[in-house]
């Protein structure tokens, strides 16, 4: 369930959330390198694979490949930030039609 932040607008606290809202989804690395996903696709990755959608538990599962060019080992994200932004830069197969409607019901 999102929850509203002190200007009054809904901030979302999982996957779920940001593609409910249709907010990209951006780890950001400590070098300061970031990219931005899809929320809709990244949430049908997690999905598909059982993993938690709750933001601080995906940024466990992101590594810098910048990082990982350089230092040969994986560098988790600092944070993960939510945008609202048209285009992403990673987007990932969509999740079906009738998945996403079923839970775009239960958020109801």
């Amino acid at each position: 369930m999102p929850r509203w932040n002190a200007a009054g607008l809904m901030e979302p606290t999982s996957l779920t959330d940001a593609a409910a809202l249709r907010l990209v989804v951006r780890p950001v690395c400590r070098c300061g390198h970031s990219m931005t996903f899809d929320p809709h696709g990244l949430w049908w990755h997690f999905q598909r694979r059982g993993w938690d959608d709750r933001l601080p538990e995906v940024r466990c599962r992101f590594w810098c490949i910048v990082c990982m060019a350089g230092l040969r080992q994986k560098v988790r994200p600092v944070r993960i930030e939510t945008a609202n932004e048209r285009s992403a830069a990673v987007v990932l197969p969509m999740p079906p039609e009738r998945e996403w409607k079923q839970q775009s019901r239960a958020l109801r």
